[in-house]
Protein backbone atom coordinates (compact mmCIF):
# COMPACT_ATOMS: atom_id res chain seq x y z
CA UNK A 1 0.00 0.00 0.00
CA UNK A 2 2.85 2.35 0.83
CA UNK A 3 4.33 1.73 -2.60
CA UNK A 4 1.07 2.72 -4.25
CA UNK A 5 1.00 5.90 -2.25
CA UNK A 6 4.49 6.78 -3.42
CA UNK A 7 3.48 6.23 -7.04
CA UNK A 8 0.41 8.38 -6.59
CA UNK A 9 2.52 11.19 -5.19
CA UNK A 10 4.23 11.50 -8.55
CA UNK A 11 0.95 12.02 -10.33
CA UNK A 12 1.37 15.73 -9.74
CA UNK A 13 4.43 16.00 -11.96
CA UNK A 14 2.45 16.39 -15.15
CA UNK A 15 3.57 19.70 -16.63
CA UNK A 16 7.15 20.74 -17.43
CA UNK A 17 8.79 20.22 -14.05
CA UNK A 18 9.25 17.64 -11.30
CA UNK A 19 8.99 18.33 -7.60
CA UNK A 20 11.63 17.30 -5.07
CA UNK A 21 9.14 15.08 -3.24
CA UNK A 22 8.64 12.96 -6.35
CA UNK A 23 12.29 13.05 -7.40
CA UNK A 24 13.40 11.61 -4.06
CA UNK A 25 11.08 8.61 -4.44
CA UNK A 26 10.69 7.99 -8.16
CA UNK A 27 13.64 9.54 -9.94
CA UNK A 28 12.81 10.65 -13.47
CA UNK A 29 9.52 8.73 -13.91
CA UNK A 30 6.46 10.84 -14.57
CA UNK A 31 2.77 10.16 -14.15
CA UNK A 32 -0.55 11.91 -14.70
CA UNK A 33 -3.48 12.55 -12.42
CA UNK A 34 -5.97 9.71 -12.33
CA UNK A 35 -9.61 10.20 -13.35
CA UNK A 36 -11.04 10.00 -9.83
CA UNK A 37 -9.42 12.59 -7.58
CA UNK A 38 -10.59 14.75 -4.72
CA UNK A 39 -10.37 18.50 -5.24
CA UNK A 40 -10.73 21.33 -2.69
CA UNK A 41 -13.68 20.74 -0.32
CA UNK A 42 -13.97 17.09 -1.36
CA UNK A 43 -10.65 16.29 0.34
CA UNK A 44 -11.52 14.37 3.54
CA UNK A 45 -8.30 14.43 5.52
CA UNK A 46 -7.84 17.12 8.18
CA UNK A 47 -4.17 17.54 7.37
CA UNK A 48 -2.33 17.23 4.07
CA UNK A 49 1.21 17.51 2.78
CA UNK A 50 1.18 20.39 0.30
CA UNK A 51 3.29 20.95 -2.81
CA UNK A 52 2.89 24.28 -4.59
CA UNK A 53 2.55 24.97 -8.33
CA UNK A 54 6.34 25.21 -8.72
CA UNK A 55 6.98 21.82 -7.11
CA UNK A 56 8.13 23.18 -3.74
CA UNK A 57 7.08 21.44 -0.54
CA UNK A 58 5.11 23.64 1.83
CA UNK A 59 4.97 21.02 4.57
CA UNK A 60 1.96 19.59 6.40
CA UNK A 61 -0.96 22.01 6.65
CA UNK A 62 -4.55 21.87 7.83
CA UNK A 63 -6.69 21.10 4.80
CA UNK A 64 -8.73 24.32 5.25
CA UNK A 65 -5.54 26.36 5.31
CA UNK A 66 -4.21 24.56 2.21
CA UNK A 67 -7.46 25.15 0.30
CA UNK A 68 -7.43 28.83 1.28
CA UNK A 69 -3.82 29.10 0.10
CA UNK A 70 -4.67 27.52 -3.25
CA UNK A 71 -7.70 29.76 -3.78
CA UNK A 72 -5.68 32.84 -2.92
CA UNK A 73 -3.54 31.95 -5.94
CA UNK A 74 -6.60 31.38 -8.11
CA UNK A 75 -5.92 27.65 -8.23
CA UNK A 76 -7.13 24.36 -6.74
CA UNK A 77 -5.94 21.94 -4.11
CA UNK A 78 -5.79 18.50 -5.71
CA UNK A 79 -5.29 15.30 -3.70
CA UNK A 80 -2.74 13.22 -5.61
CA UNK A 81 -1.65 10.63 -3.05
CA UNK A 82 -4.67 9.74 -0.89
CA UNK A 83 -2.96 6.66 0.59
CA UNK A 84 0.02 8.60 1.94
CA UNK A 85 0.12 9.64 5.61
CA UNK A 86 -0.79 12.45 5.50
CA UNK A 87 -2.25 12.57 1.98
CA UNK A 88 -0.23 14.55 -0.55
CA UNK A 89 -1.93 17.46 -2.32
CA UNK A 90 -0.79 19.69 -5.14
CA UNK A 91 -1.75 23.29 -5.85
CA UNK A 92 -2.63 23.68 -9.53
CA UNK A 93 -5.31 24.87 -11.94
CA UNK A 94 -7.28 21.64 -12.14
CA UNK A 95 -9.66 22.87 -14.85
CA UNK A 96 -6.76 23.88 -17.07
CA UNK A 97 -5.01 20.59 -16.36
CA UNK A 98 -8.04 18.52 -17.38
CA UNK A 99 -8.43 20.57 -20.56
CA UNK A 100 -4.78 20.01 -21.50
CA UNK A 101 -5.06 16.29 -20.77
CA UNK A 102 -8.18 16.06 -22.94
CA UNK A 103 -6.40 17.77 -25.84
CA UNK A 104 -3.39 15.45 -25.47
CA UNK A 105 -5.68 12.41 -25.36
CA UNK A 106 -7.50 13.48 -28.52
CA UNK A 107 -4.21 14.12 -30.33
CA UNK A 108 -2.91 10.72 -29.27
CA UNK A 109 -6.05 9.00 -30.56
CA UNK A 110 -5.70 10.71 -33.91
CA UNK A 111 -2.11 9.53 -34.20
CA UNK A 112 -3.08 5.99 -33.19
CA UNK A 113 -5.78 5.68 -35.86
CA UNK A 114 -5.28 2.50 -37.85
CA UNK A 115 -5.24 3.13 -41.59
CA UNK A 116 -6.49 0.17 -43.60
CA UNK A 117 -5.51 -0.74 -47.14
CA UNK A 118 -8.50 -2.05 -49.07
CA UNK A 119 -8.09 -3.71 -52.44
CA UNK A 120 -10.32 -3.20 -55.46
CA UNK A 121 -9.76 -5.51 -58.41
CA UNK A 122 -10.40 -4.86 -62.10
CA UNK A 123 -10.05 -6.97 -65.22
CA UNK A 124 -8.84 -5.64 -68.59
CA UNK A 125 -12.37 -6.27 -69.93
CA UNK A 126 -14.23 -4.67 -67.01
CA UNK A 127 -17.38 -3.08 -68.46
CA UNK A 128 -18.31 0.58 -67.87
CA UNK A 129 -21.00 -0.05 -65.24
CA UNK A 130 -18.71 -2.32 -63.20
CA UNK A 131 -15.88 0.19 -63.57
CA UNK A 132 -17.92 3.08 -62.20
CA UNK A 133 -19.22 0.94 -59.35
CA UNK A 134 -15.71 -0.05 -58.29
CA UNK A 135 -14.30 3.46 -58.64
CA UNK A 136 -16.99 4.67 -56.26
CA UNK A 137 -15.78 2.07 -53.74
CA UNK A 138 -12.26 3.45 -54.08
CA UNK A 139 -13.52 6.99 -53.55
CA UNK A 140 -15.40 5.94 -50.41
CA UNK A 141 -12.32 4.23 -48.96
CA UNK A 142 -10.29 7.38 -49.52
CA UNK A 143 -12.94 9.67 -48.02
CA UNK A 144 -12.90 7.49 -44.90
CA UNK A 145 -9.18 8.11 -44.53
CA UNK A 146 -8.08 4.67 -45.71
CA UNK A 147 -5.82 3.65 -48.58
CA UNK A 148 -6.84 1.72 -51.66
CA UNK A 149 -4.88 -0.86 -53.60
CA UNK A 150 -6.17 -0.94 -57.16
CA UNK A 151 -5.26 -4.10 -59.04
CA UNK A 152 -5.66 -5.17 -62.65
CA UNK A 153 -5.70 -8.99 -62.97
CA UNK A 154 -4.47 -10.47 -66.24
CA UNK A 155 -5.21 -13.99 -67.45
CA UNK A 156 -3.63 -16.02 -70.23
CA UNK A 157 -3.16 -14.01 -73.41
CA UNK A 158 -4.18 -10.80 -71.64
CA UNK A 159 -0.56 -10.57 -70.47
CA UNK A 160 0.31 -9.49 -74.01
CA UNK A 161 -1.84 -6.38 -73.56
CA UNK A 162 -0.79 -4.96 -70.20
CA UNK A 163 -1.10 -1.51 -71.74
CA UNK A 164 -4.88 -1.89 -71.48
CA UNK A 165 -4.56 -2.43 -67.73
CA UNK A 166 -2.31 0.60 -67.44
CA UNK A 167 -4.90 2.75 -69.21
CA UNK A 168 -7.53 1.62 -66.70
CA UNK A 169 -5.28 2.56 -63.77
CA UNK A 170 -4.53 5.95 -65.36
CA UNK A 171 -8.26 6.55 -65.69
CA UNK A 172 -8.82 5.63 -62.05
CA UNK A 173 -6.15 8.16 -61.03
CA UNK A 174 -7.99 10.91 -62.90
CA UNK A 175 -11.43 9.88 -61.62
CA UNK A 176 -10.41 9.92 -57.92
CA UNK A 177 -8.16 12.98 -58.16
CA UNK A 178 -10.53 15.10 -56.07
CA UNK A 179 -10.34 12.71 -53.09
CA UNK A 180 -7.07 10.80 -53.49
CA UNK A 181 -3.59 10.69 -54.90
CA UNK A 182 -1.03 8.11 -55.99
CA UNK A 183 1.28 6.87 -53.23
CA UNK A 184 2.81 3.93 -55.11
CA UNK A 185 2.62 4.17 -58.93
CA UNK A 186 1.38 1.28 -61.11
CA UNK A 187 3.68 -1.70 -61.06
CA UNK A 188 3.47 -5.07 -62.78
CA UNK A 189 4.06 -8.06 -60.49
CA UNK A 190 3.47 -11.45 -62.04
CA UNK A 191 -0.01 -11.42 -63.56
CA UNK A 192 -1.18 -8.38 -61.60
CA UNK A 193 -0.60 -4.67 -62.09
CA UNK A 194 -1.24 -2.67 -58.92
CA UNK A 195 -0.95 0.80 -57.45
CA UNK A 196 -1.61 2.29 -53.99
CA UNK A 197 -3.83 5.35 -53.58
CA UNK A 198 -4.02 7.44 -50.43
CA UNK A 199 -6.32 10.23 -49.21
CA UNK A 200 -5.53 13.56 -50.79
CA UNK A 201 -3.06 15.75 -48.91
CA UNK A 202 -1.55 12.98 -46.73
CA UNK A 203 1.84 12.71 -48.39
Amino acid sequence: MRGRATLSAALICSFTHKCSYCNERLGSRRFTITKEVRVNDKIRSRQVRVIDADGNQLGVLAVDQAIELARAQGQDLVEVAPQADPPVCRILDYGKYKYQQSKRSQAAKRKQRVIQVKEVKFRPKTDEHDYLFKVEHVRRFLRDGNKAKVTIMFRGREMAHTDIGRKILDRVIVDISDTGQVENPPRLEGRNMSMILGPKGTS
